[in-house]
Parts: structure tokens; C-alpha cells; sequence
């Protein structure tokens, strides 16, 4: 026999400054056994549905079925027709329903591939815990609740990012490669050379896994060391530079200006605090 349908579910009505929060949830569920077939039906917004147990198929774009084994997450794109149900027995499934521009930063930055909608997880525990907060704060209800639901959101996606079944757990070696070895003064090419792969792979590589060139990841790491140094040490910029993989101190002091939106020494004049420099990581909150 097969195991009852049972289902909760909550949706949300955010108003237009909440659409302006980056992500704002729509709604939230769960359900589990043997549930109807979804479609064919195209949505206007995201939907992250993370199967946690039993199997079915998902189909989008008109494209061949796909085989879906929990723990999965299936991703659900605005104007994809899209097309899935569970085998038999049934199977149990929580999602969450959201919107924003922000959900076109996750895309770029690898959390979610359009073209792979089905993601074996190796895990579904923390998107679950995640999903059931947004759950109990609707169950609760609060003057702030659109605010509250949409920055959990943000914590799903990193969640399911967390525990996709090709993602190692200690980082991946390639970006862990290139951040231990960024303010090396050397090439793209000498940190492909460096880390064993031919540069078109790590080009590759780095753009599915943080959504940037090598060269623009690198800078990201260089900048923000030597923002650390800026506000916690005296050393001259001509020496930040140098810490940072940088001989050419005006060259620094145009990039850091054109990232960070002011030039270096400003920068310190509103960050310096006097302080020495701890090692990265000591005494965050």
C-alpha cells in the first residue's frame, strides 16, 4: 500500500521594497508520498525543491527525462516548462519559492546551472533546517516576517551550494590553489602551471566555481588582504602593494581605487584603528 500524501504549505505576498532585498521568498512546503505528477507547467519565479527521500524523473525544456535519487535538489527556472514526478512508493520533498536579482547572481556564480537542474546532494540536512526556519517564522508570523524569510533564502542556496555531491567540503583545491598562492607576483598562466593544469582548464574551472576569471578572483583575494592591512597596520601603501603582489605602487592604487570606490589612503583614513594585525581569521565573531 502506498504510504498517505501529507503536505504543509505557506506562500508570501512581498511588497515591492522587499523585491528590492535581492531575493524575496514566495513561498515554502513540504510534502512526501506518492505525490501527483508537477506538469508540464512553466512558473514566473525560482523554485529550489530538495528531495530528501525515495526517486522519480524531472524533465525540463522539453529535454529527456532525467532520473532524480534523494537526497537531490531539483532546480526550477522562471519560463522553463519543467515536468516531474515521484517513482513508487512516493518520495519527500521540501522547496521554497523565491524571486529577485539576486537569484541571476546565484546563476552566475555556479550555485545553480540551468543546465543541470537535477543536483545530487551528498547531504540535505542543512538546506532542510534552513527551509524549516523559514517555515516556523510564516507558522509564527511577524511585522518583519518577508524581511526574515528572504535572508534565509540567501542561507538555502548557500546550503545546497554546500552539500552538492561535487563539492568538497574543505573547498575546492583549485580556488584553495589559487587563494594560498595570490599575492605571488606571477601570472594567470604561472598559477596554472603552478596548480598542474593547462590555463584554459583553470579558466574554466574558476569561472564555474566562482563566476569570475582567474584574474579577477586573484584580485578580489589581493584587495581584500590588503584592505586587512590598510586598517590594522601603519605599513606605507608602497608597502601594501609589495605585500600584496604588487612592485608598482601606483598600479596598485589605481585598482584598489577602481574596486573599492576610494584610493587607498582614504580608505585607511576611515578603516585605521591602531590595532596590530591578528592573523586572518582570529577573533571573528
Amino acid at each position: 500500500m502506498a504510504p498517505p500524501l501529507r503536505q504543509w504549505m505557506h506562500y508570501l505576498t512581498p511588497g515591492p521594497v522587499h523585491h528590492r532585498l535581492g531575493l524575496a521568498c514566495l513561498g515554502v512546503g513540504h510534502q512526501e508520498g506518492r505525490l501527483p505528477t508537477v506538469g508540464p507547467r512553466t512558473l514566473n519565479h525560482h523554485v529550489a525543491v530538495v528531495v530528501t527521500e525515495g526517486s522519480g524523473w524531472f524533465s525540463h525544456a522539453g529535454r529527456p527525462p532525467v532520473e532524480v535519487a534523494a537526497p537531490a535538489a531539483i532546480w526550477l527556472f522562471p519560463g522553463v516548462q519543467h515536468h516531474y514526478a515521484p517513482h513508487a512508493p512516493g518520495w519527500s520533498e521540501w522547496f521554497v519559492d523565491f524571486t529577485g536579482p539576486a537569484a541571476t547572481a546565484y546563476q552566475d556564480l555556479g550555485f545553480v546551472d540551468a543546465d543541470t537542474p537535477v543536483t545530487p546532494l551528498t547531504t540535505a540536512e542543512p538546506a532542510v533546517r534552513a527551509i524549516g526556519r523559514i517555515a516556523r517564522a510564516c507558522r509564527r508570523g511577524s511585522p518583519y516576517l518577508e524581511v526574515e524569510t528572504s535572508a534565509v533564502v540567501h542561507e538555502v542556496l548557500v546550503a545546497l551550494r554546500r552539500s552538492r555531491a561535487d563539492e568538497d567540503p574543505h573547498g575546492d583545491p583549485v580556488l584553495a590553489g589559487l587563494a594560498r598562492d595570490a599575492c605571488l607576483p606571477v601570472s594567470v598562466a604561472e598559477h596554472a602551471s603552478r596548480l598542474g593544469m593547462p590555463l584554459a582548464d583553470l579558466r574554466r574551472a574558476v569561472r564555474r566555481l566562482a563566476g569570475c576569471s582567474p584574474k579577477d578572483y586573484l584580485l578580489s583575494i589581493r584587495l581584500t588582504r590588503a584592505k586587512d592591512l590598510l586598517a590594522t597596520t601603519d605599513l606605507p601603501v608602497a608597502a601594501v602593494a609589495r605585500r600584496v603582489g604588487y612592485a608598482d605602487p601606483a598600479y596598485f592604487a589605481r585598482l584598489f581605487t577602481r574596486r573599492a570606490g576610494l584610493p587607498p589612503s582614504e580608505f585607511r583614513a576611515q578603516q585605521y584603528r591602531g590595532f596590530p594585525a591578528a592573523p586572518r581569521g582570529a577573533n571573528l565573531p
